[in-house]
């Protein structure tokens, strides 16, 4: 039988692919999803954004029922209903992902349930025995857990965050290993439900993409609410036995041991390319099986794209929709395109105090060597964070110093993921200090605090 043959193919029906399938479509190519996950939804609805934050909410919410009293609130018998928790999520992610089958099987591209394989650049093989062929392709396959050279790692029994996400038991204690985004959110999630967690993290800071400022604010609000954390480690051995996981690592020049029921592999994920065939269709990647993409998403086979996690540079839902979307019309032939501009980045991690940063970091800058100014205003000298007892955190504001354009902003504490946003626009439309302080400012309100370092900037500002 006579291969079928698609103008466009998005191996992956998670962020990227769907978005990309949606785009090419309603431009009039004729798609094809091929999918053979065994359910359908992709990592952020299923395995990551919503039920990690579905079970983050939950935890806040038994925190401050817990530490009532600071706000002359007595609540008594507050505690984590694991099973019930555990419900809850479930619902809501199943709504989630039910919308998004339905956009799916909705008839406007073809679904197809199966592993895909290139056999040459334009053939992919079918996991289901079927072999169709593509003028152009999407590679939308996300990204998986990775498992590093850590000694004993590949021989104890551990956790990855599908498993954590999908607890509906209290654990009496666990083993964090790692300080990145997931491990940092899942470790006070752990911690907050009543888990005694141990945080066991290589590099000297946690959050290490982040400035060693804003993530010293988190490491300090997870030790305070008794997260017992080791950073700047190496490890020496992990070990299994009947009663659990032993770690064994070197920190500050002495070697220590910690022992947990359970331990939780949060060190980090990588692209899932490795079974895709990449070689056959003769797509270059780097060491780590991340694709190597150019401005407009294409790889170096022109008609063959990627985006998302298996291609970077940002593992982040908004940055793979863009990308699977500016694939699918460049693909199409669309003129006047924009790549994806990553100088208006938008990060955020849901710890509490929550860390955001959009736009150039400072370390950025520095490597670049461009001349900034900064200014920061603290948390606990604002009204309306201090009545909330919300007192962990800073604003941070650089800009340009001749004109003051906003180049980058970044803010650690309460709601940190909502106020950021305050700059997104001011920094897309190139505006500078004095446009943001001329707009009103409410109060009392957490957003106003961001006046402050804005009107110290301009009162720098020449003329």
């Amino acid at each position: 039988m006579k291969a079928k043959t698609y103008d466009f193919i998005c191996i992956g029906g998670g962020s990227a692919g769907f978005n990309a399938a949606r785009v090419a479509a309603g431009l009039g190519l004729k798609v094809a999803v091929v999918d053979g996950a065994k359910q359908l939804g992709g990592l952020c609805i299923l395995r990551g954004c919503m039920p990690s934050k579905t079970l983050l909410y939950a935890a806040e919410v038994l925190h401050h029922a817990r530490h009532a009293d600071r706000f002359g609130v007595k609540v008594t018998g507050a505690k984590a209903d694991m099973k019930a928790i555990h419900a809850r999520k479930k619902a809501i992610i199943g709504d989630f992902a039910s919308y998004r089958v339905k956009a799916l099987t909705g008839g406007k591209f073809d679904l197809i349930r199966a592993h895909a394989r290139f056999r040459d650049a334009h053939t992919l093989e079918l996991s289901n025995g079927r072999v169709i062929r593509g003028k152009h392709f999407l590679l939308g396959t996300g990204s998986k857990v990775s498992i590093p050279p850590v000694p004993g790692l590949r021989d104890i029994r551990c956790w990855d965050s599908d498993e954590v996400l999908d607890l509906d038991f209290i654990p009496k204690s666990v083993l964090v290993l790692g300080g990145g985004i997931v491990a940092c959110e899942l470790a006070q999630f752990l911690n907050r439900i009543g888990t005694k967690v141990i945080l066991v993290q290589r590099s000297r800071n946690i959050l290490r993409d982040h400035s060693p400022e804003a993530s010293t604010v988190v490491q300090q609000a997870l030790v305070d609410e008794g997260i017992e954390l080791f950073a700047g480690t190496q490890i020496k051995q992990l070990t299994q036995d009947p009663r659990g996981v032993s770690v064994t690592f070197v920190h500050d020049g002495r070697t220590i041991t910690r022992r947990a029921a359970h331990c939780f592999n949060a060190l980090g994920r990588e692209p899932n390319t490795a079974g895709l065939g990449l070689e056959a269709a003769g797509v270059k990647t780097r060491p780590d099986g991340q694709v190597v993409i150019n401005r407009w998403q294409q790889t170096n086979v022109p008609h063959i794209y990627a985006a998302g996690d298996c291609s970077g540079p940002a593992e982040i839902v908004h940055i793979a929709i863009a990308q699977g979307e500016l694939a699918a019309r460049h693909a199409a032939g669309l003129k006047r395109l924009k790549p994806v501009d990553f100088s208006l980045l938008l990060n955020v991690v849901f710890t509490d105090p929550q860390l955001a940063t959009v736009g150039a970091l400072e370390s950025q800058l520095d490597a670049k060597g461009v001349k900034y100014l900064r200014a920061t205003y603290p948390f606990n000298d604002h009204g309306k964070s201090i009545l909330m007892e919300a007192n962990y955190g800073y604003v941070k504001v650089l800009a340009e110093p001749k004109r003051g354009r906003i180049l980058g902003a970044e803010i650690v504490g309460k709601d940190a993921g909502e106020l950021i946003h305050c700059f997104s626009t001011p920094l897309a439309m190139r505006a500078t200090v004095r446009d943001m302080l001329r707009a009103p400012w409410y109060h009392p309100t957490l957003a106003e605090i961001i006046t402050y370092p804005l009107e110290e900037i301009a009162d720098q500002l020449p003329g």
